[in-house]
């Protein structure tokens, strides 16, 4: 039997806690109403965050090289796991300085493992001496780019999960400072941002292979309406790129978007036919274009079309899959289970990070109050991968009739034939129920 991890146990009471204090608030009603500006002042102390307990039931693909990889040991049908989190945010602002921080601890367990973590995502001091220049120093979440589900231009982040797109991510600790300039022409707004990251063996050493320093630099152009970046990025632990975005209005309700990033040399850990592992040298451009529609019944739509040209092609994604095939027949064969260490080591380099392959098509729609349901949205998130035709698609409803609650239902399906992304992928379909208590 599986003992529960303290920190779940910690994090569940304090999530039920807070269900009885809300239940047992009593409700107070005034019939005089009055106007306070003093509550429209911004305060120096600013904070809130979020308390989520998460259950997901995931069947499991036995057939799936992804599985394999992972669960070869120990082979299951299903896997229930339940999870917490607790999110805290704010700001504390001193007359031009500020201190900003986003923090996260979770804990989460199932039948096989369980698992605990407490991370800052972000605790940096921002300087704003004049309101042409703004300097923040500390660790820092930098979004870049205008796509909602991928960021290719994305030169100093952690990549976006495309069917959570919206979520807090961790940041790199460094330097920032913005300058901005407007103007009365065509071209009304002129940005320049720049940002130093240094990696050593204790500082940021998940940005890159190679310790070092990064700098990188985005000039943005507000032009006739339209926002446009161009980026640079160069250091010792990434290779340089060279990028562009766009976004642009064509209506109130019509918005059109792009981005393109060039790496001139990158390298690519590759299987080979006979088995070795080759590192590749080649240049890259990936680049991304999208729309969002917004109708009169509130139905939120949008459409991106995504090519990474750093992935792997459907021949090399063919020798891994049956790489791994071949492995685990040696393994049932003779117990030994080297080969399929290997593929593990193939599958961190590369092979098993999230959109792998080269083009996908991503569809994201959602209805407020479907059927006038109050309180209520729909949505449907569907990833395609254009090469192999296999695909995940995730229908979802969120209830948000309790102040400060938000509740989510999903269902996500995973459809594709032998040696596809998603034919391969650990699992075949999940069941998860959220449950936020914003503060």
């Amino acid at each position: 039997m599986t003992r529960i991890n303290g920190y779940v146990v910690f994090y569940l009471v304090l999530f039920y806690s807070a269900i009885l204090s809300l239940s047992f608030s009593p409700i107070t009603c005034a019939d005089d109403y009055s106007f306070d500006l003093e509550a429209f002042e911004k305060k120096p102390l600013e904070w809130g965050g979020y308390l989520e307990l998460k259950w997901e039931h995931i069947n499991m693909n036995r057939d799936g090289a992804f599985y394999l990889l992972g669960s070869y040991e120990d082979p299951r049908e299903t896997l229930d796991r339940i999870g917490t989190t607790l999110q805290f945010d704010g700001s504390f602002q001193k007359e031009t300085a500020s201190f900003n921080w986003v923090m996260q601890a979770a804990a989460w367990q199932d039948e096989a493992e369980s698992d605990e973590t407490i991370d800052i995502f972000e605790a940096f001091i921002r300087f704003k001496p004049t309101p042409l220049a703004t300097t923040n120093v500390g660790k820092k979440t930098f979004k870049w780019g205008k796509g909602y589900a991928w960021n290719p231009v994305g030169v100093v982040e952690r990549p976006k999960d495309p069917n959570n797109p919206e979520e807090a991510l961790e940041g790199f600790a460094g330097a920032e400072l913005d300058m901005v300039k407007s103007f009365s022409g065509p071209l009304q707004t002129v940005a320049l941002t720049t940002v130093f990251i240094p990696v050593t063996d204790a500082l940021n050493d998940d940005f890159g292979k190679s310790t070092g320093n990064n700098f990188a630099a985005k000039l943005y152009l507000l032009y006739k309406d339209t926002d446009i970046d161009l980026i640079w990025f160069e250091g010792d632990s990434r290779p340089t790129k060279y990028g562009i975005d766009f976004a642009k209005n064509l209506a109130s309700n019509f918005e059109i978007h792009g981005e393109l990033v060039y790496i001139p040399e990158q390298e690519k850990k590759v299987l080979s036919s006979n088995g070795s592992i080759d590192t590749k040298k080649t240049a890259a451009t990936s680049y991304l274009l999208g729309l969002r529609y917004l109708t009169e019944s509130d139905l939120t739509t949008i459409i991106e079309y995504y090519h990474n040209d750093a992935g792997y092609t459907e021949a090399e994604m063919d020798r891994f899959f049956q790489f791994v095939d071949n492995a685990y027949d040696v393994f049932k064969t003779t117990d030994n289970d080297a080969l399929l260490k290997k593929a593990q080591n193939l599958n961190k380099a590369g092979y098993g990070t999230r959109q792998a392959w080269r083009n996908y098509f991503y569809l994201k729609t959602s209805q407020k109050e479907p059927f006038d349901l109050l309180y209520t949205t729909a949505g449907l998130t569907t990833i395609i991968n254009i090469e192999d035709k296999s695909y995940s698609i995730s229908p979802e409803i969120t209830y948000t009739g309790f102040t400060n609650w938000e509740c989510r239902l999903r269902l996500t399906a995973l459809q594709g034939g032998g040696a596809t992304e998603y034919g391969e992928k650990p699992n075949e379909f999940k069941t998860e129920l959220r449950i936020r208590y914003f503060f």
